[in-house]
């Protein structure tokens, strides 16, 4: 696929592929290059990022840091902050996303952590809970808590949707900014 094929997404079967399009033309528009952070989601927002053909133009790489002990080996979260907060939280999303982005070297990340179900949920933090962050270089994390209803799989589903959608909305902001 060339660079120009990419400009305007092409069709795709699926609406998380063409969210996945989409967000690689953004990233290539702005130079950037992607990396992930992924807990519930289990490497689903790496999968879609890279089924699309060219990917390896700006997608860096993704942890799928699913435990606390790899999210603290493999992105520096402290212990403290997984103990104070929980895994599921604004405070474990954020750094997940710094923590993404340092050791990727990448210019853009995105986080996740959330309780898919169907158990493991309490009423502070129930099934469906999910904490997502969008980080670019230079920039202010961005956070998000949604409540998303279904199963196990519709809950991570509507998780790798959101994060595409917002995130391509998040840059296509960034670049009418950047223009005007």
């Amino acid at each position: 696929m060339s660079p120009s094929s990419l400009s305007s997404p092409v069709p795709c079967d699926t609406p998380i592929e063409n969210l996945s399009a989409q967000l690689g033309a953004l990233l290539l528009s702005h130079g950037y290059t992607v990396t992930t952070a992924e807990s519930c989601t289990g490497g689903g927002i790496a999968q879609a990022i890279t089924d699309i053909p060219g990917s390896s133009r700006w997608f860096s790489y993704g942890f799928v840091t699913y435990s606390n002990v790899a999210k603290q080996q493999l992105l520096g979260i402290s212990e403290a902050v997984i103990e104070s907060c929980g895994a599921v939280s604004e405070q474990v999303v954020e750094s997940m996303a710094i923590g993404a982005l340092k050791a990727a070297q990448a210019d853009v990340a995105i986080a996740v952590s959330g309780i898919a179900g169907p158990d493991g949920g309490t009423k502070a933090k129930p099934v469906g809970m999910v904490w997502i962050a969008w980080l670019v270089s230079g920039d202010e994390a961005i956070t998000r808590c949604y409540n998303f209803l279904g199963d196990r799989k519709s809950i991570r589903n509507q998780s790798v949707n959101e994060v595409l959608a917002v995130k391509i909305d998040l840059l296509e902001q960034k670049k009418s900014k950047n223009t005007v």
